[in-house]
């Protein structure tokens, strides 16, 4: 499986991931991301034995898009601790069922994971699992019965983009996790990790990395710019 690298050097590996691909070795058995790309630096580095490549954020399995690695254990500590801290800057797009009830919003929930059915829920404030969920969303593209966002992360929790539109009557496209009453099964979840930004964990640079969805249902059937639309 080829990897688009969309930037390398001698601390970083940034590429596109591929939808419906695990991050990390899942119970599937299925090829993960993490795998390949060490198997992609041993074999153009010609390198012996074990490959170091840090794992410092993870995308959903059939979320695609833009994902960062670390290539020495410096780059991946500093990048953990920006991830921690909240400053990396993240933005996705995503094709929701519906319309928000405004073009543009915050949205604040507090959200529990059940481990053992690998679900994310909406609970109350006073939850002792709840751990708060904070996104920002803007309506920028519209059809007869989908809407397209531009969302930012605020917080990092699992499924959060997911849960928390699904939570307000707009669950995304293709989901059969948190919007099964109304997609169908085969539709590919339409959630993309557009843009990711943070500072250069040796360099101290600001790096911004861009991943633009294919011209592919049901990115095609939204009001979508040329920049949106995957034509490069």
């Amino acid at each position: 499986m080829e990897i688009p690298v969309i930037y390398e050097d001698n601390h970083l590996l940034v590429v596109e991931k591929p939808v419906n691909v695990p991050v990390q070795e899942d119970q599937s058995g299925d090829p993960d991301l993490l795998t390949l790309l060490k198997q992609y630096l041993k074999v153009r580095y010609n390198k012996p034995g074990n490959v170091y490549l840090g794992l410092v954020h993870r995308l959903d399995r059939p979320v695609g898009g833009v994902i960062v690695f670390a290539k020495t254990s410096k780059a991946a500590s500093r990048l953990s601790d920006a991830f921690r801290r909240h400053d990396v800057g993240r933005e996705y797009i995503a094709a929701v069922r519906g319309r928000m009830g405004q073009k543009a919003g915050q949205l604040e929930h507090y959200l529990a994971k059940d481990r053992k059915e690998n679900r994310v829920s909406v609970v109350g404030r006073g939850h002792p699992e709840g751990k708060k969920a904070i996104l920002d969303y803007e309506t920028v593209g519209q059809s007869k019965s989908l809407s397209l966002l531009k969302v930012r992360l605020l917080t990092g929790r699992p499924h959060q983009i997911r849960v928390q539109l699904s939570a307000s009557g707009c669950p995304l496209y293709g989901d059969q996790k948190y919007g099964a009453n109304i997609n169908r099964p085969g539709q590919q979840l339409a959630l993309w990790a557009r843009t990711l930004s943070f500072e250069h964990p040796v360099k101290k640079e600001e790096m911004v990395f861009e991943s633009l969805p294919p011209p592919a249902e049901p990115w095609t059937r939204l009001l979508l710019s040329p920049e949106m639309s995957g034509k490069r």
